[in-house]
């Protein structure tokens, strides 16, 4: 096998220089030590060290075979991340009365980037003639001046720390925590190893299997420490898990999620890299053991709060004391990034939605700063860091409610929280007279026969005439679809198409786009009617309901939010002047008196002492008219005088709850315990 090899190897070599005396026929000459030279060095910067191999004197083949050669060069230059492997070279000018003529000496200078920065140096070489063939005389010092045979070269790293993600005040969202690592050694395990094994998995409710397969993973050793688990100081379970033969514990900074489930799908969470993310981050400097933000503000914020990794290269003797330094790096942390969050408000939202599917966005109204988001029902991120058994996982997965989906990022459709938007396009268009009642007779109603079979319908019949007031007061469908179709299809898609619609947030978070229509135009007059009451194709997730509502506290300009406390200094327009003030005031009268009006929707949530505007709305879908299906409630409120808090509740499957009044105490609680009532 060996001669093979070395068949093959003169096989390149020939092609790379044809200097061979054996090979004749290529050159009349005899070969160069120039020849050889240029071909020793080109086959080490093309990394064939086989063929480096082969260009070795007889004395050198004598101190290290073929075997150890490839093994030591591959091993050095992977191990430190060697690229852009460069030499150059140059003969010793020899004297010219000097009478041996069978040797020729070079200088060199080698460069190469490495992990940690670039390694330069200058070494001389030594060619030497043997018989008609010119062979170079090589020992462990061409690979650095300073590395002798028995001298090894280590690499040492210096993990960057992870920048924090923070609150407002300052207050954690996740944050860098020292924690409890537990593990195995396994040649402290007895001979029995089952029964310690089952025990650590019983508590720590692991399949006994997955701790097994860590034990026999390829890098383990019988003194390593194998990681199993991390625990947070004060586990109960600690002095058990640690009484086990086997098993021992160390300290270990982790990342960790203080608000646990009330922040998971805004804050997310970080793990190891897989096979896939590692191929495609690895030219970014992300090794086998790192981890990586997976979802949420830890994904999105990634190139900001990774840091870059440090560490060195550095040569030791056979006793392992360092000898010399060949690159190093700082590690630089990654940033602290703050956010306009506020702790409390996000825990508070979170609670009332906690025993709900649904969502909630809470926004300053002044100045578009995010104050909290939340998904519901949710789930500890902190799993993720500790290890998700596959109990735990299963759970997740098919629990019907979904407690892994991001419902703040999807789109839904808003309902009659949509109607002040439908409100306030027709005044400005002046397609709108507040003041003029529309009679409406009966629950339902439809254009015309064109219809067929369809029509729109209204909770309460109680009244006839119907002006803006009534309208948004009781929640009329109908006089919203009138509207709408007054208006017409352009004017109404043009004009509500201002808000935002087809576009994505100003955020670094990934949401559904809001949308009017699936189609650039609508289907007929039945899709525009019910988009006037916030139905047909109209989608929206809640913080851009809650966006919208932000042209009532601003004399008609929508503000851009903004979710990063060095962005939200100054308040900054989204969308400019949609409205004008009359419109503005008009419309926020009205959704007062919904709130104000023991005939509104929204009066349960009334505070005395506290003016709050807002609307209520309950979001039908299903099939068929006459046919009951899901409905999800909203309810989108802010106080008027000094605007401190505005927003945006939905809730799922509403149908038998009462609709959207079950969200009215929940809007009440937040708005008592955000804003203290004047008495």
């Amino acid at each position: 096998m060996m001669k093979k090899n070395r068949i093959a190897a003169w096989g390149r070599l020939f092609a790379l220089t044809c200097v061979l005396v054996a090979m004749a026929g290529c050159k009349g000459n005899e070969p160069t030590p120039d020849e050889a030279m240029q071909s020793f060095t080109n086959a080490w910067q093309q990394k064939q060290y086989e063929a480096m191999y082969e260009w070795l004197s007889t004395e050198s083949k004598q101190k290290i075979d073929a075997t150890a050669f490839v093994t030591r060069h591959k091993s050095i230059y992977d191990g430190i991340g060697m690229s852009d492997f460069a030499i150059q070279w140059q003969p010793v000018e020899q004297d010219p009365n000097r009478k041996i003529k069978d040797k020729q000496s070079y200088k060199l200078h080698v460069n190469m980037n490495s992990t940690f920065g670039p390694i330069t140096y200058d070494q001389n070489a030594l060619v030497v003639k043997e018989d008609a063939n010119w062979r170079v005389q090589w020992d462990s010092n061409l690979i650095h001046p300073k590395l002798g045979d028995m001298d090894k070269i280590r690499v040492q790293d210096t993990k960057a720390e992870r920048g924090e993600i923070l609150d407002r005040q300052g207050f954690g969202l996740a944050v860098n925590e020292d924690k409890l690592e537990l593990g195995i050694i396994p040649k402290k395990l007895p001979e029995a190893q089952e029964d310690s094994i089952q025990k650590l998995a019983d508590l720590l409710k692991l399949d006994p299997k997955t701790i097994q397969n860590l034990l026999k993973a390829a890098w383990v050793k019988p003194d390593y420490f194998v990681p199993v688990t991390i625990v947070p100081k004060g586990d109960q379970r600690f002095e058990t898990l640690t009484a086990i033969p086997g098993v021992t514990y160390r300290t270990k900074k982790v990342r960790s999620y203080p608000l646990e489930d009330a922040a998971a799908h805004l804050v997310g969470y970080i793990g190891k890299l897989t096979a896939e993310e590692l191929d495609k981050y690895k030219d970014k400097g992300y090794g086998a053991d790192d981890w990586i933000g997976k979802t949420g503000l830890e994904l999105s914020l990634e190139s900001k709060l990774r840091g870059k990794d440090g560490g060195r290269i550095y040569i030791v003797d056979a006793d392992g004391k360092e000898k010399a330094t060949l690159a190093s790096r700082e590690a630089v942390d990654g940033e602290d990034v703050k956010l306009t969050i506020d702790s409390a408000l996000q825990s508070d939202l979170y609670r009332q939605l906690a025993k709900d599917s649904g969502s909630g966005a809470a926004i300053q109204p002044m100045t578009g700063e995010v104050l909290a988001l939340v998904s519901a029902p949710s789930y500890n991120p902190n799993l993720f860091i500790s290890g998700v058994t596959a109990e735990q996982w299963k759970t997740w997965t098919e629990d019907p409610n979904k407690p892994l989906l991001n419902r703040f990022a999807r789109a839904y459709a808003p309902g009659s929280a949509f109607k002040p938007i439908t409100a306030a396009i027709a005044l400005q268009e002046h397609a709108l007279d507040p003041n003029a009642t529309k009679e409406i007779i009966g629950k339902t109603w439809k254009k015309d026969s064109s219809w067929g079979n369809y029509y729109v319908s209204r909770v309460s019949t109680s009244q006839s005439q119907v002006d803006l007031s009534k309208a948004m007061m009781y929640s009329d469908n109908i006089y919203f679809a009138q509207v709408a179709l007054e208006m017409g299809e352009q004017k109404f898609m043009q004009d509500a198409g201002k808000f935002g619609f087809g576009e994505q947030l100003p955020l670094p978070l990934a949401f559904d786009a809001s949308s009017l229509s699936n189609t650039p135009k609508m289907k007929n007059d039945i899709q525009l009617a019910d988009s006037g009451y916030g139905q047909g194709e109209v989608v929206m997730n809640s913080l851009h309901v809650a966006t919208t509502y932000t042209v009532f506290t601003n004399n008609g300009t929508m503000l851009k939010p903004t979710l990063l406390l060095s962005e939200a200094a100054k308040p900054e327009p989204w969308k400019s002047e949609l409205l004008g003030p009359d419109v503005v005031k008009t419309v926020t009268d009205k959704m007062v008196e919904v709130i104000e009006n023991p005939s509104g929707t929204g009066h349960t949530a009334m505070i005395k002492g506290l003016r709050l505007a807002g609307k209520t709305g309950t979001a039908e879908l299903k099939q068929k008219k006459d046919v009951a299906g899901q409905e999800n409630g909203w309810f989108v409120a802010f106080n008027t005088d000094k605007p401190q808090l505005l927003v945006a509740l939905m809730v799922e499957q509403v149908q038998e709850r009462g609709g959207s009044h079950y969200l009215s105490e929940k809007i009440k609680t937040l708005f008592q315990s955000y804003i203290k009532p004047s008495k």
